[in-house]
């Protein structure tokens, strides 16, 4: 099983979206600062979280809500 989530940063106004096979330990991660390309934006929240049966279900997945139309649902769960 692969999960595919979006994380939303509490101080800043950043969403990560990610893929993972173990959710919990990628978020904490994502919390330690173990990430370089979200350590600045940290701490987070877990926005949306997915799980998938594949790598490449997943893959694709990830892709979309990485796209244009895929941020904008992400930012429809906030109203």
């Amino acid at each position: 099983m692969y999960f595919v989530y979006a994380i939303k940063s509490i101080t800043k106004n950043y969403i990560y979206v990610g893929m993972s096979n173990n959710l919990e330990r990628r978020l904490k991660e994502h919390n330690n600062a173990e990430n370089r390309s979200t350590k600045l934006y940290k701490p987070f929240v877990l926005i949306l979280s997915e799980e998938l049966e594949t790598r490449e279900v997943a893959r694709k997945r990830e892709k979309f809500l990485k796209s244009g139309i895929g941020k904008e649902y992400l930012n429809t769960l906030f109203k």
